[in-house]
């Protein structure tokens, strides 16, 4: 067996260069329009922007309300303050938040706190802390808004390679993930998973890219030996260690993708005629050696703040007890500041795996794709009459949900079966590499930490590559500018209404995405599923 052409198609594709267009009058007429190649830049530059810009209006806007510390911002929003100040994570007083809410950010001290994550999500996070001052909740939010906003750029630019370079397929992905509610929540709350979900996006294109490079290196030396220089796989390792610098999830994308490359470049030459064993271990070990290095490289210089620092959590655990805690025999050799960050990070992991806390909105990550138990990150009740509540009845309801827009997350939930059944009966590349991106984000909470304390919005780490997937079927629904007109035409008023729902609920749902106060009744009914309460 051996891989099918690089460029093979086997659904049809929306593209917008197609000659002669002859589906519909739209088609013909739109054809022409794009025949002037200034309408044409404009219409790839204008077309992306605008959506860039929806997504940017939907995660800016009243940014910094509510202004008190929601869900876990309570971790992450200080830790990242006394990270900036101090290269580590300082402890605070036990009521810190009500402080913290107020403006008064002074109640830390230089004694150090554990944490559970690596400090690089909190360094960005201290970004806009910075930019306006630790008395505004926008600067709380503000850089994972703009990673929010960065994300729909990048879909975007993976889709137009994805899909021919098709502007009007790109932009249907970009618009979808604008829209959502798990990508616009996420994009609104100074959690680190946002970030997660960028640096691994990020990550997964500089892998296209390198395919892209290598498979040009193939055709150019008729495949005469592996490829020994590729500079974005090394990006790719860097992207996916510093992913791994914010959550350790990251490095599941740097192990999958590993994987990944190998068994792509083995079908690579084997399509090229000129695969041996020799070659493919030879290559094999060139991508574990671009890869795998700077990936953790990175990951070690996330941890500069606690490297160059002398108050840190366990930061000079080893020289404690030298004769009990340093490394003997073989590993003598090896610094006493790697000593310490290994026994943190010992420490981190026995504590991520034994968290078994229950919560109240803790969810079995089987079901994170339907959403059937998303995460109430903020929900204030008021009475008629308190906080600016005029609804009669039952009262106001303010509220941020974590939950996804319906009719992305379902229609994606079955695009993710139809990709499956595709991969296996055609084995297009772009089916495997959504797969693998899928994979990398959620396989590793089922099959290893379900019974953990976790929570549906860490599925926002492969949602992008959910709305790839689902557009790779509403490129087929839409079919090609040279289709018959039947054809043609019902395949854009099946994706046109299709939009057009989706835009709708996620207008009725936006305010349960942003804390907008509502009768209670109207928030009630929002809530499809008895557990979505």
């Amino acid at each position: 067996m051996s891989e099918p052409e690089v460029d093979v198609d086997d659904l049809p594709d929306y593209d917008d260069d197609a000659p002669e267009p002859t589906g519909t009058r739209l088609d013909r007429w739109w054809g022409r329009v794009l025949s002037n190649r200034r309408n044409k830049r404009i219409w790839d530059w204008g077309g992306p922007g605008a959506v860039t810009l929806l997504a940017a209006v939907l995660r800016l806007w009243h940014l910094g309300y509510p202004h008190a510390l929601v869900f876990d911002e309570t971790y992450y929003v200080k830790d990242a303050w006394t990270l900036s100040h101090l290269g580590y994570e300082g402890s605070w007083s036990n009521n810190a938040d009500t402080y913290f809410n107020a403006g008064d950010a002074s109640h830390w001290t230089k004694a150090p706190e554990f944490v559970a994550h690596p400090p690089l999500g909190k360094w960005l996070i201290a970004l806009g802390e910075h930019l306006t001052g630790i008395d505004s909740a926008v600067g709380w939010r503000l850089t994972t808004a703009v990673v929010g906003i960065l994300a729909v750029v990048v879909v975007m630019l993976i889709a137009k390679r994805l899909f021919n370079g098709s502007t009007v397929l790109a932009m249907i992905a970009g618009l979808l993930m604008a829209v959502d509610g798990s990508a616009i929540v996420m994009s609104r709350v100074a959690l680190l998973d946002n970030m997660v979900m960028f640096f691994a996006l990020l990550g997964v294109w500089a892998m296209i890219l390198d395919r892209d490079y290598r498979d040009r290196r193939i055709l150019r030396s008729n495949g005469a030996g592996p490829v020994l220089w590729r500079p974005w796989l090394l990006t790719a390792g860097l992207l996916f260690g510093l992913d791994a610098g914010v959550k350790w999830s990251g490095f599941y994308f740097l192990a999958v993708f590993a994987a990944y490359s190998v068994c792509s470049d083995w079908f690579a030459y084997r399509k090229a005629g000129v695969l041996h064993v020799t070659e493919g271990v030879t290559q094999a070990i060139i991508t574990f050696v671009t890869m795998v290095p700077i990936a953790f490289a990175a990951y070690v210089m996330t941890w500069i703040g606690w490297l160059v620092t002398s108050g840190g959590w366990d930061r000079h655990w080893v020289e404690s007890n030298p004769a009990n805690n340093a490394w003997h025999g073989l590993l003598a050799w090896v610094p006493y500041w790697a000593q310490d960050l290994w026994h943190y990070n010992t420490e981190l992991y026995n504590y991520s795996i034994n968290l078994h806390v229950r919560h109240p909105y803790q969810s079995n990550p089987l079901g994170w794709t339907l959403m059937l138990r998303p995460t109430s990150m903020y929900y204030v009740g008021s009475a008629t009459g308190q906080n600016g509540c005029t609804a009669g009845g039952n009262g106001c309801s303010s509220a941020i949900t974590d939950l996804g827009n319906p009719l992305i997350w379902w229609a994606a939930s079955l695009a993710l079966l139809l990709l499956i059944y595709v991969f296996a009966r055609y084995r297009d590349w772009r089916a495997g590499l959504l797969l693998a991106a899928i994979g990398a984000g959620w396989l590793p909470w089922v099959i290893l930490y379900h019974g953990r304390t976790i929570f549906t919005f860490y599925a926002i780490a492969f949602e992008p590559y959910l709305i790839l997937g689902l557009v790779y079927f509403i490129a087929a629904v839409l079919g090609k500018a040279t289709d018959s007109t039947y054809r043609r035409t019902r395949g854009i008023i099946a994706v046109a209404s299709y939009l057009v729902l989706v835009l709708a609920a996620s207008a009725f749902f936006w305010p349960i995405w942003t804390g907008v106060q509502t009768s209670y009744d109207y928030w009630h009914a929002h809530m499809w599923l008895r557990s979505w309460i």
